[in-house]
Formats: C-alpha cells, sequence, structure tokens
C-alpha cells in the first residue's frame, strides 16, 4: 500500500474534547446543559446503531441527549407534528432527525421542519444555501467533516479538480459546495453521467458518495489523487475499492475510521454552537 491514511479518529477526539470544555462553559454561565435531540423513525438496525452511537458519544462531550423513537408506520404529518415540537422546545438546542426515513414519509418535508437554529446535522434548505453562498450557517455533517479532515491533512483545494460522485441533497451537492468555496473547481458525477471512470481520473481529490460498495475501482484514478470514502455499507466496506485505491492515491479514508468520526464531531460541535447562539 503506498497512499497515506486520512484517519479521522484523532481529530474528531479532539473536536469532541473542546466540544466538552465549551459545553462545561455553557453549563456553568447559563446552568443549561446543551442537549441535542434524535428522531427516529421504525426499527431499522443500523440506523438505531447510529442514534445509540451519537447518543454515547453526546454524553462524553457533555451534551445531554432526547431520544424520539416513532413505529414505522409514522406519517409525513406525524412526524412534523414531533420535530416541530422540538422545535419549539427551549431545552433542546439541536434535532438530528435520522435518515433514511421510512418511504412513506415525505423527507424532505420532515427535514424542513426543523429550526434553522437547531439544524445541527445541516439538513435544511437554509443550511444549504448558507453553504452554497458562504454565509455562516451550520454545515451538512459529513461534508463539513470532511473539510476539516482535508484541511487537517493540509490537502491544497485551491485550482485543484473534485470529483464528487453522488448527489444527495445531503452528502453529494453540500460537499461540493464547500470544495467550490475553497476555490476548487468541481465535477458532480452521478448515475447517468457518461463515462464515469474517464471523468474520475482526472480528478486531484475524489469524493465518493454513491452508496454502493467497491464501486470505484482504482484503475480509475489519476497516481497521486486524494480520495475520500463517504459511503458505509455492510460489512465496514466503503465505495472506494480500498487496496485497489490504496496503490494509486497519495491519501485516502479508510472505512470504519475515516469520514464516520469526523460527522459526529461536527455534529456535536454544532449542537454546543446552537446553544451558545440560543442562550447568548
Amino acid at each position: 500500500m503506498t497512499a497515506e491514511l486520512m484517519i479521522g479518529t484523532d481529530l474528531a477526539a479532539e473536536m469532541v474534547a473542546k466540544a466538552a470544555e465549551r459545553a462545561a462553559a455553557v453549563q456553568e454561565k447559563y446552568g443549561v446543559q446543551p442537549c441535542l435531540a434524535t428522531v427516529l423513525v421504525g426499527d431499522d438496525p443500523a440506523s438505531a446503531t447510529y442514534v445509540r452511537m451519537k447518543q454515547n458519544r453526546s454524553k462524553k462531550a457533555g451534551i445531554a441527549s432526547r431520544s424520539v423513537v416513532l413505529p414505522a408506520e409514522t406519517t409525513t404529518e406525524e412526524l412534523v407534528a414531533e420535530i416541530r415540537k422540538l422545535s419549539e422546545d427551549p431545552e433542546v438546542h439541536g434535532i438530528l432527525l435520522q435518515h433514511p426515513v421510512p418511504a412513506q414519509i415525505d423527507e424532505r418535508a420532515a427535514f424542513e421542519a426543523i429550526d434553522p437554529g437547531k439544524d445541527v446535522d445541516g439538513v435544511t434548505m437554509l443550511s444549504f444555501a448558507a453553504m452554497a453562498f458562504g454565509d455562516p450557517g451550520f454545515r451538512s455533517a459529513t461534508p463539513g467533516g470532511i473539510m476539516r479532515l482535508l484541511a487537517e491533512y493540509d490537502v491544497p483545494l485551491e485550482g485543484a479538480h473534485a470529483v464528487v460522485i453522488g448527489r444527495s441533497p445531503i452528502l453529494g451537492k453540500p460537499a461540493g459546495m464547500l470544495l467550490l468555496a475553497s476555490n476548487a473547481t468541481v465535477t458532480y458525477a452521478h448515475s447517468r453521467t457518461r463515462d464515469l471512470p474517464e471523468l474520475v481520473r482526472t480528478a486531484d481529490v475524489v469524493i465518493a458518495a454513491v452508496g454502493k460498495a467497491n464501486f470505484v475501482r482504482g484503475d480509475w484514478l489519476k497516481p497521486g489523487a486524494v480520495v475520500v470514502d463517504a459511503g458505509y455499507n455492510e460489512g465496514n466496506v466503503g465505495d472506494v475499492h480500498f487496496e485497489e485505491a490504496a496503490e494509486v492515491a497519495r491519501l485516502i479514508t479508510p472505512v470504519p475510521g475515516g469520514v464516520g468520526p469526523m460527522t459526529i464531531a461536527l455534529l456535536l460541535e454544532q449542537t454546543v454552537d446552537a446553544a451558545e447562539a440560543q442562550l447568548g
């Protein structure tokens, strides 16, 4: 293996430790513990595991957790009503809707029920607009975590060609906006992109967020490229064929231990940001 690993674990631990210090300061000054509310619809095992992980990390950061678990048959209207209650609750500072939600729910309507001041996962249209226009606001947790990881490893983005594979509104699209704000030249690729391997070979930075195990192969990459695997599939497998890519890339994120810890760390950091803004 020739690539250096971009490990998110240590940086994420530093971020959580700093968030814990700030959370303690908020509690000392205002007598209020920052609180993150998680909303889970249904009983998908992977989603339930993610929520538990976020709640456990919250405790380590001195952030209170409130859990709302709704049955799988919940309607859009019922979910929106629950989220609006949390949005109006002054004891809740951040709201996370675990996604994906069951098929009968309008996910976008549910996201938009989150008070923008509590959108610590960066999923509302207002948060996306802030990222697109470079305004202050919450970053989508995974793209924001990716940017922090790239900065930690001194990846030069100005003038670089970045290819983002995937165009979801909470991962691919905001990742491209944040890269653009760093003066990268950004190309979005997706399921209808023609000659995808040839396009990826032109990239200095590749963000894989397609949701298919081992989708990006080593011979798709430009030698010396920086590869960020934002995928997570069954069996702890990312969207990039790691062994092949590591023989070509200069830097690469492992799965697990790369992007995942950064996502949670940024979520907690932004929860403390939200608490400070609401209290101060």
